[in-house]
């Protein structure tokens, strides 16, 4: 795993040798045009240079405009984009790939993920992405959502391993089982949601914050990072993309990044992937 410093150069080397940035932009939610432009744009001059979308985000046209405008070449950004829950199979994810693709304007997609496990139809899916990646069309291929059963099915089903896993994670849900599995299997796991939608009102990250003079967004996010955890914060605030990558110069210690794991009660903001009407 490379250094856990420096704020935006390197990152973890994945299972199939290319290196992802700990830190991107998340746009869910992020509305396309103007907004999701000006996001991804304000994200690169900080110093950025992974962006996650999905089909499902329905920005993927305003972020590829960014890309094109931001100034920064191509090789040097890290996009990545899932495929919609109604687009999952074979035939239809390799559809939905050439749709995602002509609406960012790229040839290649850095990393492509299946978005949710969809019951029934996530192994042809996972068969999809991994044609996608044998054509050269997709650097590196990956999940979100998936709980262990989900992963194992599909590594057993193709032998291939994902190289990240995307999941709900943050101090209130720290899915221990799932990140077990995954340094196992050598899987990467990313945070979505790793700010918990903005409810850091909790007084133990408070009294840490405090102590190491950071904000308590920046404490999560470099308790993410000392986890070897990939973190993706969302905002379209100026201020909020610039904080949100001040936490690269701090260390937390051993007993802090465990007080926050401390914290977890399993609660999920967003939908549990085993029960949700997909």
């Amino acid at each position: 795993m490379s250094e856990l410093n420096g704020p935006f150069s390197g990152g973890p080397t994945l299972n199939d040798g290319a290196t992802m940035p700990w830190l991107g932009l998340g746009v869910w939610q992020t509305k396309d045009g103007e907004e999701v432009i000006r996001a991804v744009k304000t994200a690169v001059e900080t110093g950025y240079r992974s962006i996650d979308t999905a089909a499902g985000y329905n920005n993927e046209e305003g972020v590829g405009q960014a890309i094109r405008e931001c100034g920064v070449p191509r090789d040097e950004l890290f996009i990545t984009t899932k495929v919609r829950n109604p687009d999952q199979g074979y035939e239809s994810t390799l559809k939905a790939f050439e749709v995602s693709r002509k609406k960012l304007g790229l040839d290649v997609i850095d990393l492509y993920l299946i978005h949710w496990p969809v019951a029934g139809k996530y192994r042809d899916t996972w068969k999809a992405l991994i044609h996608l990646q044998k054509e050269g069309l997709v650097k590196s291929i990956g999940v979100s959502n998936f709980q262990v059963h989900h992963l194992q099915d599909i590594i057993d089903d193709t032998g291939v391993v994902p190289a990240v896993n995307q999941i709900e994670f943050h101090p209130l849900l720290t899915q221990r089982e799932v990140l077990k599995f995954a340094k196992a299997h050598d899987i990467q796991v990313e945070a979505w949601s790793p700010l918990m939608q903005g409810n850091l009102d909790i007084p133990l990250l408070k009294e840490i914050a405090e102590r190491y003079g950071k904000t308590v967004a920046q404490i999560v996010l470099r308790w993410d990072l000392q986890q070897g955890v990939i973190t993706i914060p969302k905002s379209v605030h100026a201020e909020r993309i610039v904080e949100n990558a001040g936490f690269f110069d701090f260390t937390l210690s051993d007993d802090d990044v465990k007080a926050i794991e401390d914290l977890n009660q399993n609660h999920r903001f967003g939908p549990d992937p085993d029960n949700f009407n997909f």
